[in-house]
């Protein structure tokens, strides 16, 4: 089954994460958040999109997905999907 929604996998204690996070809840994007330290099927779902590594931040849509995007990049991706409201 197919996840709906835009998801961000990341840490508490990752600084790139924390800035996806707030630039996500400053711009009011809807967004499901998981911690893959803390979440094993967070943590496998991240393993399963890079070969078994853990690679963060990855922000995913659907079967997309994006790691460790910058600022610009996340917007372009949210665009693609018309998940922001100002469009």
């Amino acid at each position: 089954m197919e996840e709906k929604g835009l998801r961000l996998y990341g840490t508490d204690w990752c600084l790139k994460s924390t800035r996806i996070r707030n630039y996500l809840q400053s711009i009011w994007v809807a967004f499901d958040d998981f911690n893959v330290e803390t979440d094993k099927q967070a943590e496998a779902k991240v393993r399963s999109l890079y070969d078994g590594e853990l690679k963060f931040p990855t922000v995913t849509y659907g079967k997309y997905f994006l790691k460790n995007p910058s600022i610009p990049e996340l917007n372009d991706f949210l665009d693609m999907y018309n998940l922001r409201d100002d469009n």
